[in-house]
């Protein structure tokens, strides 16, 4: 179709240009202030709904092109393809849903590779020093020497101060990077490397291992199994904070004799970690996935399970939890997801705190470990403006004001949560 044809046809005769500018539309949309001068009438074509469909169609077309390139020809070379963020999110979309109606109810090998990425994740740790110049940090490779040391408040862990050294480092970061990237980005894109554990994302982990000691050292209660967690927070909690991803990390070391399974769910897709073989399994829609737990259930195969509730939408069936697994529930705490989830999202919860401001301070020194420290002063500047202007989310970060309530909430039913601190979570 014609320039010309195109303006006949959707806004009206006296709308055509000079015969010299009157292009093909597939020329017309790569430049199309060249061949129509009247910003009006330009501004007019843009407003269009045909105009759009064509612009989106172009896009489409290039993605395709692009990744064609890369020698993605095929839906099933677009699933194993690692540069899905390379395309719009709109041809993602399309590719995605595309794959999803071949796939249907199906069972996926992942590639070589995977399973080893997440058990051999390489550890990194931030410390900070007291009175220290510039940012006060320093990146050091690998795990640090002594973790986080915790007391028993009531029914939860709270980290423990009163052991720290006064005037030495201060562990305030561990980061944990896999080169295929973690499971929690692999259907939503794009690819997220590194994995962000702060004491309240170590402190879930120290929660979940304790119920797991109580259920190995167990004797004849073998129908005793420490049932469902759900863990509440600050939108992200499962991929900026990590704590979904942390908690795979450790699971996939615990020991395989006793837990030789682990599953990590997120956007309708789950990945079914095998402990004892070293593979990783990738299941899309849920039927399939059930039938496959039952079977290792009534084979007396212990598991666990991570399910990240990315939308409401996705939030847990019924039928998840088999006899002898174990689940943990991610989930933010908006409104909406708590009235939607009320019913299912029952068992013990564990409510996490928004990241302090020296958390993130380590995550900027840590992101520009490999520049100077000027550079990462500046980059930390950055990013704190950008926390003022975001509010209490970051800036308050649950004050200890909030600490009690905190644990109040673990003790009442869901309409329980205080309102100061959902507000403190999503301001």
């Amino acid at each position: 179709m014609k320039l010309n044809d195109f303006l006949r046809r959707h806004i009206g005769p006296s709308a055509v240009v000079d015969e010299r500018y009157n292009v093909t539309m597939e020329v017309f949309l790569v430049e199309p202030k060249t061949y129509v001068q009247d910003q009006k009438l330009l501004e007019e074509i843009f407003n269009l709904t045909e105009h759009q469909v064509l612009q989106e169609m172009r896009g489409l077309r290039r993605d395709t092109y692009n990744v064609s390139q890369m020698g993605v020809r095929s839906l099933k070379q677009w699933r194993d393809f690692e540069r899905k963020d390379m395309v719009s999110p709109l041809a993602r979309r399309e590719l995605d849903a595309a794959l999803r109606g071949v796939l249907k109810e199906e069972k996926i090998q992942m590639s070589e590779g995977f399973y080893d990425s997440l058990y051999n994740a390489r550890w990194h740790h931030v410390v900070e020093f007291p009175d220290g110049e510039g940012m006060g940090m320093e990146v050091r490779e690998g795990k640090p020497p002594q973790s986080w040391t915790y007391k028993a408040v009531g029914r939860t862990l709270e980290k423990d101060d009163s052991v720290e050294q006064s005037g030495a480092p201060r562990l305030r970061l561990m980061v944990l990077t896999s080169d295929r990237a973690w499971p929690y980005s692999w259907p939503l894109g794009p690819s997220i490397l590194d994995c962000y554990v702060n004491c309240e994302v170590d402190r879930v982990w120290q929660t979940v291992k304790g119920d797991l000691t109580e259920w190995f050292s167990t004797r004849g209660e073998n129908n005793f199994t420490p049932g469902q967690r759900v863990l509440i927070g600050m939108p992200g909690i499962g991929k900026s904070m990590a704590a979904g991803s942390y908690l795979l990390y450790q699971l996939l070391h615990y020991d395989a004799e006793k837990l030789p399974v682990v599953a990590y769910s997120v956007a309708e897709q789950t990945f079914l970690f095998d402990k004892i073989t070293k593979t990783a399994l990738h299941y899309v829609g849920e039927n399939t996935f059930l039938k496959v737990m039952g079977e290792l259930s009534g084979r007396g195969m212990r598991g666990y399970i991570i399910h990240n509730v990315a939308e409401p939408i996705h939030e847990p069936s019924f039928r998840l939890l088999p006899r002898g697994w174990c689940m943990i529930v991610v989930t933010p705490p908006e409104e909406s997801a708590r009235r939607r989830c009320k019913k299912q999202l029952r068992g013990r919860r564990i409510i996490m705190n928004c990241p302090q401001e020296s958390d993130v301070k380590a995550m900027c020194v840590w992101k520009k470990r490999d520049q100077s420290a000027e550079a990462q002063v500046e980059y930390w500047q950055e990013v704190r403006g950008y926390m003022d202007g975001m509010g209490s989310i970051l800036r308050d970060l649950f004050s200890e004001r909030d600490t009690n309530a905190r644990l109040s909430a673990a003790r009442e039913p869901w309409n329980g949560l205080p309102h100061q601190m959902l507000m403190n979570t999503l301001a």
